[in-house]
């Protein structure tokens, strides 16, 4: 395999070669203008006195935005599976990510110290708030592509980035909790059919608090330690906040802290709102019976996806969403689309307009679903006050359910004497002899001690059902 100039080639497996460039590779930056806009608005209204610039990064995000959505078309194109390797290791992408960083911290203390400092009407304050708010809610979506991966610098970072909005625990949850019941009526970021954005909010913010909090308390509890300590992970993502928001009142003063309030909800609103999108309606199917019994593998057919150009540059192809839940530690560059994946009606931002907006948003979307599932909503994932209204609405076909589409189901646990065990998604590998101390699992934990709903914590998909027992031969 070999990179020359953003190329990429390699030898198939019959021996022909095989050669693929990234149509998009240097519209990527691009996902850098959405951290600019702030500093830009500053500085226009700094030097003009027009309070309408300092609305500038909504309007290019909530407007601009979905209508480049509509007119610059579609890209389906996927990298051959040949090069995805190379591909990942290209040090390009990774500078792209990292560079979001410095421009999100640089508008936020530039906007706190223009909110601290200058003259400015209620409504060009509140202007600010919400552009550093999409900043920070987009920088959320940044954390999200370096938390998944396995470095432990680039996880450290996704903290970070999340620390303005002060929902550092969406790296916990999301990782371990929402990877593993995505699609499902368990998951508090999968929304159910029939559910306003305004109802599933409140339910998906407090939700993952509690997922989080639960996860981690449980981690520590197999290490023997009580949560209130430094190394839960909540709390320290949380104590980067602290510090961070701290800093921001000593330099600029109290009177930014109504601003800091809003531009963090407006940042984990705004995820939450693509949350809602994301898997609407959607459902996995349970398999297996009595103590066997589990939900099935994640499908293409469990995510809402979109190919629109201008949202996916600014996203990191967060749009190509059921690769991303197949693949978690993928890097955005060499997520897949698939053609047998449900399709939004556009982009991501164009949606989050109509999502705020719940009977245009329904009228969207719900036919969309029933047509998803082939007419039966039965297998959809319902609002529960609302599913008899949707059933009567849309019935379903005469004919009995249809099963899930993963019928092979695993024994739960392996023998005592299975010494190693592989993840089959990312080849993540659980090591008698090592151990996991970060997960609970001491040096020599045998493989039945495990509890059976423990995920893979590298990529949080695959459960402890899904390993492979491997010889020490293979490890």
């Amino acid at each position: 395999m070999s990179r020359k100039n953003g190329r990429y080639r390699a030898v198939a497996a019959d021996g022909s070669a095989v050669a693929w460039s990234d149509p998009k590779r240097y519209l990527w930056v691009l996902g850098l203008v959405v951290p600019t806009l702030p500093l830009v608005g500053v500085a226009g209204e700094y030097f003009t006195g027009a309070g309408l610039l300092l609305w500038l990064t909504p309007v290019v995000f909530l407007g601009v935005i979905p209508l480049l959505d509509l007119v610059s078309g579609s890209d389906n194109s996927n990298p051959p599976d040949e090069v995805i390797e190379i591909l990942e290791k290209d040090r390009f992408y990774k500078v792209v990510v990292f560079a979001y960083l410095p421009l999100q911290y640089l508008g936020l203390g530039t906007a706190m110290w223009y909110l601290g400092t200058g003259d400015l009407a209620v409504w060009e304050k509140l202007g600010l708030a919400i552009s550093v708010g999409i900043v920070g809610g987009v920088a959320i979506n940044t954390a999200h592509e370096l938390g998944h991966k396995k470095e432990s610098l680039e996880r450290w970072v996704s903290k970070v980035a999340l620390a303005q909005t002060f929902y550092g625990h969406f790296y916990i949850e999301h990782n371990r909790g929402h990877h593993v019941r995505v699609a499902t009526a368990e998951d508090p970021a999968s929304a159910r059919m029939g559910e306003s954005l305004y109802s599933f909010l409140p339910r998906t913010v407090v939700g993952s608090v509690r997922s989080a909090w639960g996860l981690e308390k449980r981690r520590l509890a197999r290490r023997r330690e009580h949560p209130w300590r430094i190394s839960n992970d909540v709390l320290n993502a949380w104590l980067m906040s602290v510090v961070l928001w701290g800093a921001m009142l000593a330099a600029f003063g109290p009177s930014i802290l109504p601003w800091l309030l809003i531009q963090a909800v407006i940042g984990f609103t705004l995820l939450e709102i693509v949350n809602y999108m994301e898997h609407y309606g959607m459902l996995r199917q349970k398999v297996g019976v009595g103590s066997r019994e589990r939900y099935e593998r994640v499908l293409p057919q469990h995510s809402w996806n979109s190919n629109n150009v201008a949202t996916n540059v600014m996203l990191y192809h967060l749009q190509r969403h059921s690769d991303h839940h197949a693949n978690p530690t993928r890097s955005f560059q060499a997520l897949r689309d698939f053609r047998d994946a449900p399709v939004l009606p556009t982009g991501y931002m164009g949606m989050i307009v109509v999502a705020l907006v719940p009977p245009l948003f329904k009228r969207l979307m719900d036919r969309r679903v029933v047509d998803h599932y082939d007419g039966d909503l039965r297998l959809a994932n319902l609002a529960p006050r609302r599913s008899e209204k949707l059933l009567r609405r849309f019935p379903p076909p005469s004919h009995g359910l249809t099963q899930g589409a993963d019928t092979a189901v695993q024994a739960s646990a392996f023998a005592d004497e299975v010494l190693a065990a592989r993840c089959p998604g990312c080849d993540y590998t659980y090591e008698v002899v090592s151990g996991n101390e970060a997960e609970g699992f001491p040096a020599g934990t045998a493989w039945a001690e495990i509890p059976d709903n423990w995920c893979c914590p590298d990529c949080g998909v695959r459960e402890k059902v899904d390993f492979i027992a491997v010889t020490s031969a293979g490890v």
